[in-house]
């Protein structure tokens, strides 16, 4: 028996659109009805005031984001997420296939479920089905939906048929998962563009005991004809008696057919998206706010609506706020386009309950087609626009400090997104490490100190190296400095080249040094004392074959992309090629998950300095007395961090194997580290 209540109230002559109502535990729906989209647990730009306002009843969050941030524990700890948001409404929670199948390059599929790397940490998590519910039943979302696996509708029919069966094995996994729980549940309709998948998917799930069915896997790749077309074959092979939910569509227009085919539910974030790109739907057709023609226009938004942007604004004033990207702006042009989205579902409702929906469904295929008549668009020549310079997958970021960084395309993370580069490189590595004090202090070892460089990037920490040197030998012209040795890991030069060939940009790339390495892979300081090498190619191919460090700067551009660099493996190998000296290792990364691999790798690990938002980084020692020798002093990990890691979710990393966790959970528990209370060293 469906948990929803479903009562179908009427069906449109000459269309299959239909009212319908059902019971939620957060209260009654009534169908036709657009979903906002608050996919981490707010619809953005918004408050709930403000949605209300605009007609919202149900609102639509995402499991895979809200199981990286905040995480379930949080939503256990509060109570769910409608005391968390202090929403009293329902809330439907998408179970995160999509998300998973908009990360190809960071994700691996199998019948298990999905693992993925987390963009907040790094960390590996598996998103299978019984995870999936097991999150959305700590939400305690109204309606849940199955785990999917989504592909792009044009795909291949043999591929469609392998998701479309590993979709249906994951809906009689999450069914069984969701047990007792009073929450509904959707099944989810797959097939891709292929009408026999499509037959076959709806009348598998309309045999299982879910509360609603979905259609996934439309509008991504398929022409406007095409999702009107397969919309219909799944509402035709749908039972009656159950809501229909059309994921993630869309623009008025979409919406129009998808009703007039047969569907009750849907969600999207066009009305938000568009509304930060100036643009909204009105009674008089679309509208392109940043258009001059708007400039002094005195005229509501809107005649017809009376939204807050329409009651109390000008289409002047809100020109205005969209050319001065004013948050502002977007709140209330995102308020209109909920509340045209709203209006819409309500009048579509009405049209049903009165029998009028094919005539309504005729004028409005017209109306929701139209752009401003009184002011039509003119096509403009394409814009002569700045663009950054680039360099393969890398460009020059501006930063909001002022400064300029350097941006991977592919994978949108920004080197140094925070801190000056030359800032963090000082504070991190060379004032913490006392790199000057070892060069110059009396009575120092005759052998040269090495230092290893782990991600060269855009040689910010190298030059910090190289100008800590020239400020030794310039304050200490009668004292003999130990001889530096400075051996920079990097496995794309793209960054570095990028930066030095536009120095106008990145001031601490206006030396020789970096030219030199990018020709000859060496360079040497011309008053001598000093060697800056290249070691150019896979840091775990090359360290083994490279001079023991006394210092390590462990920087590699980060856990999205480096992941292989933060494993225990790696840390291992790194401690090995320290066995002949006593060595440090210094990073950015306060990470749970790192630390444990350094610790499980045999490293001593301590506190670090805290840099920009972080209030902590790491260091580590391949020593046990490395913490006491440090000059500045320095904490190692203690019980209460060792507390705080048994109670911690991430406490074994991901890519440790099930049979072997036991095993790594002893090394750490076991570590000398942890024998005794430590203390600051003097």
């Amino acid at each position: 028996m469906s948990r929803l209540n479903f009562t179908l109230e009427r069906e449109a002559s000459g269309s299959q659109a239909r009212a319908a109502r059902f019971q939620t535990l957060h209260g009654e729906v009534q169908t036709p009805i657009f979903m906002p989209v608050g996919t981490q647990a707010t619809v953005k730009g918004q408050t709930i005031h403000s949605l209300k306002a605009t007609g919202a009843r149900v609102l639509l969050a995402n499991t895979f984001h809200l199981l990286l941030r905040p995480g379930p524990e949080v939503f256990r700890k509060i109570g769910g997420i409608h005391r968390f948001m202090n929403w009293d409404g329902p809330v439907l929670t998408d179970s995160g296939g999509f998300q998973i199948f908009s990360l190809p390059g960071s994700r691996q599929m199998n019948e298990e479920g999905a693992t993925f790397q987390s963009y907040v940490d790094g960390n590996e998590h598996l998103l299978s089905p019984e995870t999936s519910i097991g999150i959305q039943k700590a939400i305690g979302s109204d309606i849940m939906m199955v785990l999917d696996q989504c592909i792009p509708s044009t795909a291949a029919h043999a591929e469609a048929k392998a998701a479309m069966e590993l979709t249906h094995r994951w809906a009689v996994r999450s069914l069984a998962a969701r047990g007792d729980s009073p929450q509904a549940l959707f099944g989810i309709v797959q097939g891709a563009c292929h009408p026999d998948l499509r037959k076959t998917s709806a009348k598998f799930l309309r045999e299982l005991p879910f509360d609603g069915l979905a259609i996934g896997g439309l509008a991504v790749g398929e022409t406007p004809a095409q999702r009107y077309e397969f919309t219909g074959v799944a509402t035709e092979n749908l039972p009656t008696h159950l809501p229909r939910y059309l994921m993630g569509v869309g623009m008025p227009l979409d919406i129009l057919e998808a009703v007039h085919r047969g569907v009750d539910m849907f969600d999207c974030i066009i009305p938000s998206q568009l509304a930060q790109r100036g643009t909204v739907f009105t009674s008089e057709g679309k509208l392109h706010l940043r258009r001059a023609v708007y400039k002094f226009s005195d005229a509501p938004l809107d005649p017809t609506c009376n939204c807050q942007a329409c009651r109390d604004h000008s289409r002047a004033y809100l020109h205005h706020l969209v050319k001065a990207d004013e948050l502002l702006g977007w709140h209330l042009l995102a308020i209109h386009n909920l509340a045209f989205y709203h209006g819409m579902m309500r009048a579509m409702r009405e049209a049903i309950l009165q029998d009028a929906f094919l005539p309504f469904y005729r004028r409005m295929q017209v109306e929701l087609a139209r752009t401003d008549s009184e002011n039509p668009s003119k096509i403009p020549k394409p814009a002569q626009t700045f663009r950054y310079p680039r360099l393969g997958d890398y460009e020059i970021h501006p930063a909001p400090g002022g400064y300029n960084s350097v941006r991977q395309i592919s994978s949108g993370e920004v080197m140094h997104s925070v801190n000056r580069p030359e800032d963090e490189a000082n504070r991190l590595y060379i004032e913490q490490s006392c790199l000057a004090q070892r060069l110059s202090a009396p009575g120092v070892a005759p052998d040269e100190l090495v230092v290893w460089d782990v991600g060269l990037g855009a040689a910010s920490n190298a030059m910090a190296v190289l100008q800590c040197f020239e400020r030794c030998r310039a304050e200490k012209r009668d004292t003999p400095l130990r001889e530096l040795r400075l051996v920079s890991f990097e496995c794309d030069l793209d960054p570095l080249r990028l930066a030095a060939g536009n120095a106008g940009y990145f001031p601490h790339v206006r030396h020789g040094a970096p030219q030199a390495i990018l020709k000859q892979g060496l360079w040497k300081h011309p008053a001598g004392g000093m060697r800056w090498e290249l070691a150019h190619g896979d840091f775990l191919t090359l360290l083994a074959g490279s001079p023991p460090p006394d210092v390590i700067f462990y920087d590699p551009f980060s856990f999205k992309t480096d992941s292989a660099l933060w494993t225990a493996e790696t840390f291992v190998r790194i401690l090995h090629a320290c066995a002949a000296k006593s060595a440090e290792l210094y990073t950015y990364s306060a990470a749970t998950g790192v630390r444990v691999a350094l610790l499980s790798a045999g490293f001593f690990v301590g506190e670090g300095v805290g840099t920009g938002p972080k209030a902590e980084t790491t260091i580590a020692f391949s020593r046990a007395d490395g913490a006491s020798k440090h000059p500045r002093g320095t904490r190692l990990l203690g019980q209460e961090w060792l507390a705080r890691w048994r109670r911690s979710s991430s406490k074994i990393p991901a890519s440790v194997p099930t049979e072997s966790r036991a095993q790594f959970e002893a090394r750490i528990e076991t570590h000398p580290q942890f024998a005794k209370p430590t203390a600051i060293a003097p």
